[in-house]
């Protein structure tokens, strides 16, 4: 029988949810154990994890996201162990890519050497300078990271590992676009993700925390990285959503979840091989299974996960419907869906107003942009 087609990214969890680090905007519980060490995947998870994920990969390419928590704290010997499995288990039709997320702290010279060697994409979090960095990212001893992380970076550049610079925008530097972007850009960035804070806090007037970043405030946050962007750094630096902005104008599909049709491509693999829906439902209500059960093929098949995925588009509210930006957008992430609109069970997204301004902002230009390379086609 032919296996279906499937695009998907499993974020694995080496750690679970164990941390070095007590960022106070993490929306994880750290997971350790009864000694105080992280839960470790075992090797037969480990090994299951790996040749499922290879069978159930339909296209030439399969990539591995490791993800926390702190992933690094796995330690190297079981990324090793992760990449003699690749080696043995991938068919030689196919590609593997690897990507880990991580705070940077535990990057020392012999984890950017083995990152470097076996091919690694790092995902590394800063959100802007010190102060606005260690406004939220804290040590264990309440301390700010920045120092840490970026000794850390200094060694993944020194070892040339590529990195993608992932900035959570909140409350405190969604003030300061320009100087964020700034230093991002002072650091060498080639690729920029900018992910807005959204903690719902329902004793609030607001519905969200004092950290959080305001919608409006995010979309003119977002704005104003575009005319940097725009004017000094086109071909040069790629920030995520300006990219996605502009696939739209191509008629091509999102990369990103949230700005798909439909969710369900990015669900979550626990240390202990439990399989949940998505990175942001790691809750009973969303556990598919367990690896040691089932496969990740059966599981991303299922009725559980396939009704998962539908329910984004089946509960968008009218005004989503009918906004001129919907293919830009989407209706973004569920979890940000929780504003009561005229349609009963179809909340908006908190972040309508942002993303909209954003969108409709860029629009002109990716269609721009689009003119030129249909006549130049």
């Amino acid at each position: 029988m032919q296996k279906a087609d499937r695009e998907f990214q499993v974020f694995v969890k080496p750690v679970g949810s164990a941390c070095n680090l007590r960022c106070s905007y993490c929306y994880y519980i750290n997971n350790t154990s009864a000694s105080g060490r992280p839960a470790i995947m075992s090797d037969k998870i480990l090994e299951l994890c790996i040749r499922q994920n290879l069978e159930a990969t339909t296209g030439n390419t399969t990539t591995f996201s490791w993800h926390g928590g702190e992933p690094l704290l796995a330690g190297i010997g079981f990324y090793r162990k992760a990449i003699k499995l690749q080696n043995k288990c991938t068919p030689e039709r196919m590609r593997v890519l690897n990507g880990i997320q991580t705070n940077g702290t535990l990057i020392d010279s012999g984890w950017a050497g083995f990152l470097h060697d076996e091919g690694f994409f790092v995902g590394l979090s800063i959100d802007g300078p010190a102060d606005m960095h260690d406004a939220f990212r804290r040590t264990t001893k309440d301390t700010g990271s920045f120092s840490l992380l970026l000794k850390g970076y200094e060694f993944l550049k020194k070892f040339n590992v590529p990195v993608e610079l992932l900035c959570v925008v909140s409350s405190v530097n969604v003030r300061f676009p320009v100087e964020v972007y700034s230093f991002l850009k002072s650091l060498g960035a080639g690729f920029i993700t900018f992910l807005p804070l959204v903690e719902i806090d329902t004793a609030s007037p607001t519905g969200v925390t004092d950290a959080s970043v305001g919608a409006k405030d995010f979309g003119e946050f977002l704005c104003r990285i575009f005319d940097e962007w725009k004017t000094k750094d086109i071909g040069i630096i790629k920030v995520q959503i300006i990219e996605e902005a502009l696939r739209s104008a191509f008629n091509q599909g999102h990369t990103l979840c949230i700005f798909r049709e439909k969710c369900g491509g990015v669900p979550v693999l626990e240390h202990d091989g439990s399989f949940y829906s998505c990175d942001h439902f790691v809750n009973h209500e969303h556990l598919i299974g367990n690896i040691s059960d089932g496969s990740i093929a059966g599981f991303l098949d299922s009725e559980s996960q396939s009704a998962f995925g539908d329910k984004k588009k089946s509960t968008l509210p009218n005004r989503c419907i009918e906004c001129p930006v919907l293919n830009m957008c989407n209706g973004e992430c569920p979890k940000n869906r929780f504003i009561r609109t005229d349609d009963p069970g179809r909340p908006l997204n908190y972040l309508c107003e942002g993303y909209k301004s954003f969108f409709n902002y860029c629009k002109p230009f990716a269609e721009a942009v689009s003119k030129i390379w249909k006549i130049s086609g």
